[in-house]
């Protein structure tokens, strides 16, 4: 199909099938991966030739008709990839990932000496095929945390002496108001605005999501409270029992933002509105077997513990937390048995996802044993996933505990 690839015509284009328009979109994809891959190889032969000039970027730039600062990033990852990250621009040359992918790792191991770069780039090769850009960000990252966990905290640390809120004018009367800051204080103002805006979006409000969320956020700033529903703020930390206890420093996690240095999940386990629930997870899997439920229910239990399993939309690429999910019977409540109200019955889906389950040519299928959920499209394609795991598997770690920031229980902590 490569070769064929540029021969297409017009008329071939208008007689496809959608299979084929498929098959056509995923090699043209991987043909642009490989032209990439050599567009980075004649670039550092540039460089080699020039002497790693400094003005090398000004050259690509104007061949390239990139901006100075675009040529700049260019020629960096250029570098990375070709001595830092062999095994990334391999995977490029094989057509798996593109550029803009690969540069996400170049971000990511920056900070990372020669060697441990290296050791990332072993530690994610053979593992980003079919992987979005977001995926393999969160792989090399995961890879960072273990590798550099001490750098990765004190980093973590001076980062958040870097919070700000910066005033952005934009075009036509309307402006961007950017904040900067710690992580699980972003998450708390998010779901608090956005559970809000949920509440007020009834059938007799015209006004969409976005908007409400817009509003809401002028209104608590400039303190008009009046009138705005109460919402309960609740992030999810995953914090180890023996991290919690401070033994070690691995393996915390802010949902929705990724792993966080040990001290400061303490930190944040230390709020006085901190609340505290244990999650019982398989020793050889990592996966979530049960959430403590002091506080709810059995229905309003199992709902969660489907959150915090599934920890994001179930359907591959989709970066929507499960917090902010439709929890989905997999089978229809209405058929009886096989509709059970059960956690393997149970998924989480974003809502536009938890539509397009319905929709004609698509097809959801979960495995109730794994919880593996496939996505078959209308052209026969499978695209499957299984939920993160919280903890990493070890037998000698079987429980952990998550807790809901900013929440108004006051049970106590399970240890």
């Amino acid at each position: 199909m490569l070769l064929n690839l540029f021969s297409l015509c017009g008329d071939d284009i208008v007689r496809m099938s959608d299979d084929a328009a498929v098959e056509t979109m995923t090699v043209a994809r991987e043909a642009i991966c490989r032209a990439e891959a050599l567009q980075v190889h004649a670039i550092a032969r540039l460089c080699k030739i020039r002497g790693h000039s400094r003005w090398v970027a000004d050259e690509v730039a104007l061949d390239l008709a990139l901006s100075k600062h675009a040529a700049d990033g260019l020629v960096g990852a250029v570098e990375v990839l070709t001595t830092r990250l062999p095994r990334l621009l391999a995977a490029m040359e094989a057509g798996e990932i593109d550029l803009r992918t690969a540069g996400k790792v170049c971000e990511v191991t920056a900070a990372l000496s020669d060697e441990q770069a290296r050791k990332v780039d072993e530690n994610i090769a053979g593992r980003v095929a079919g992987k979005d850009a977001e995926r393999v960000r969160r792989m090399a990252r995961d890879a960072v945390c273990a590798i550099d966990p001490d750098g990765y905290a004190e980093r973590a640390k001076k980062r958040r002496k870097d919070r700000r809120v910066e005033l952005i004018h934009t075009g036509e009367g309307m402006a961007q108001l950017f904040a900067y800051l710690p992580a699980e204080i972003a998450s708390a103002i998010y779901v608090r605005v956005d559970g809000i805006a949920r509440k007020l979006k009834t059938k007799d409000e015209d006004r969409t999501l976005d908007q409400l969320r817009a509003d809401v956020l002028t209104d608590l700033a400039l303190g008009k409270h009046e009138g705005l529903p109460g919402v309960l703020a609740q992030v999810y930390v995953h914090v180890p029992i023996d991290a919690a206890l401070g033994i070690t420093n691995d393996g915390c996690h802010l949902e929705g933002h990724g792993p966080i240095p040990g001290e400061l999940a303490r930190q944040i386990m230390a709020d006085k509105n901190s609340v505290w629930r244990k999650v019982t997870c398989d020793p050889v899997s990592g996966a979530v077997l049960d959430v403590g439920r002091t506080r709810y229910r059995p229905p309003a239990a199992l709902d969660e513990f489907v959150r915090v399993r599934d920890r994001e939309c179930r359907v591959a690429g989709c970066r929507r937390p499960a917090q902010r999910s439709d929890v989905d019977h997999h089978r229809d409540y209405r058929r009886g048995k096989n509709g059970r109200t059960t956690k393997e019955n149970l998924t989480c889906l974003c809502r536009r996802h938890h539509r397009l389950k319905d929709v004609e040519g698509w097809h959801f299928t979960l495995d109730e044993t794994t919880a593996e959920l496939t996505v078959t499209t209308p052209t026969g394609r499978r695209h499957t996933t299984r939920p993160e795991t919280i903890l990493k598997p070890a037998v000698e770690k079987s429980d952990e505990s998550t807790k809901d920031n900013l929440g108004d229980d006051t049970s106590e902590p399970p240890f």
